[in-house]
């Protein structure tokens, strides 16, 4: 019992949770809300803390001595500062399932402490953004000279009551590209595209998606944007949302969409996620007009983000690994998506 998961109770957490369980593994069980967390951990005879990221002393003592934790727990942009600095102080490895710029970013801003520490953080160990990050490194590593790089996801199944919210987050900061090696923020639904995903084209917009940010760190490539299959009334809707932006972003209009999504979104079922999958495409360019395409067909989003974590997490359970900040790729390598359950990769030539 030498890693946590936090968050346990959560959606994607008990996911995790179980599948740890099936594979042999021991994690404690943590997070807020004790009924719940006591419930799985006896329904999986496991141990359990119950403490809340409010209290920086209750998460030290409750992490200390322990060599990881996989914090499944959102909203990232307020539990995942917390829950690294209790990393730091403690000397345990910090993985998350986080997609968000923002917490990619302040991440990252740790790094220099991680290499003292020796601590590895590794935000964004699911679905966010494992396949895509390991995709745009692959490009890269067969097209060297890359200086501009196109990522897009379609993801079935429905999403989960975290994400929905994480998505509703989003929606007061508008978009976000990488220009020049530096992020821009632009409006909602900028730019549209046809993508040609293995199974089908579809059409595409342009989302604020964590590539943005961590594909820059994996490959170099200084232009990045990310696009979501989504339907054309759909992006119409989007479009509309940004004469109201601003008001999107206000505390009682978060309140309301938030308790929308707690009356209405309970995540995919079991059944939901087995039927539906994920597609993903990329392309790498080079200013001399050369490019490089290559798609992905993984797993419901859900079932990869608990593959993936776990996947890292036994990595570093079983590895030496020096402390600091990394994306999926740099850690794991860029074929590290390509070797998950039910994922295969083509690189068009």
């Amino acid at each position: 019992m030498d890693w946590l998961i936090y968050g346990a109770n959560g959606y994607t957490g008990k996911l995790t949770a179980r599948e740890a369980v099936r594979r042999g593994l021991r994690p404690i069980l943590a997070g807020r809300n004790e009924v719940q967390i006591q419930s799985l951990a006896d329904e999986l005879d496991l141990e359990y803390r119950v403490f809340g990221l409010d209290d920086a002393s209750a998460a030290l003592e409750s992490i200390d001595g322990l060599k990881l934790v996989l914090h499944c727990a959102g909203p990232f942009s307020v539990t995942s500062e917390p829950m690294i600095v209790a990393c730091l102080h403690a000397g345990v490895h910090y993985l998350d399932i986080t997609g968000e710029i923002s917490v990619f970013a302040r991440a990252h801003s740790f790094d220099s402490e991680a290499r003292r520490a020796d601590v590895v953080l590794l935000p964004g160990a699911g679905f966010d953004v494992v396949p895509s990050d390991c995709l745009a490194a692959s490009l890269v590593q067969n097209l060297p000279a890359a200086t501009r790089l196109q990522l897009a996801f379609e993801a079935g199944g429905g999403p989960s009551p975290g994400t929905a919210k994480t998505s509703v987050e989003g929606l007061g900061n508008g978009g976000c590209i990488r220009q020049d090696g530096k992020l821009r923020k632009v409006p909602l639904a900028w730019k549209t595209r046809t993508v040609p995903f293995a199974h089908a084209e579809r059409t595409a917009v342009t989302i604020p998606w964590g590539d943005v940010y961590t594909a820059f760190i994996s490959t170099g490539v200084p232009d990045i944007e990310v696009y979501m299959a989504i339907p054309p009334s759909t992006i119409s809707g989007l479009k509309r949302l940004r004469w109201i932006q601003p008001l999107l972003g206000l505390g009682f209009i978060q309140s309301l969409l938030k308790n929308r999504v707690d009356k209405k979104v309970r995540g995919p079922s079991a059944e939901t996620r087995q039927s539906s999958d994920a597609q993903l495409w990329g392309e790498a360019a080079c200013s001399d007009g050369r490019s490089l395409q290559a798609t992905m067909t993984t797993p419901n989003g859900y079932d990869l983000t608990v593959n993936a974590s776990l996947g890292i997490t036994e990595f570093l359970l079983n590895n030496d690994v020096e402390g600091g900040y990394y994306t999926p790729s740099l850690l794991m390598g860029a074929g590290f998506a390509s070797s998950l359950p039910g994922v295969t990769f083509n690189l068009k030539s």
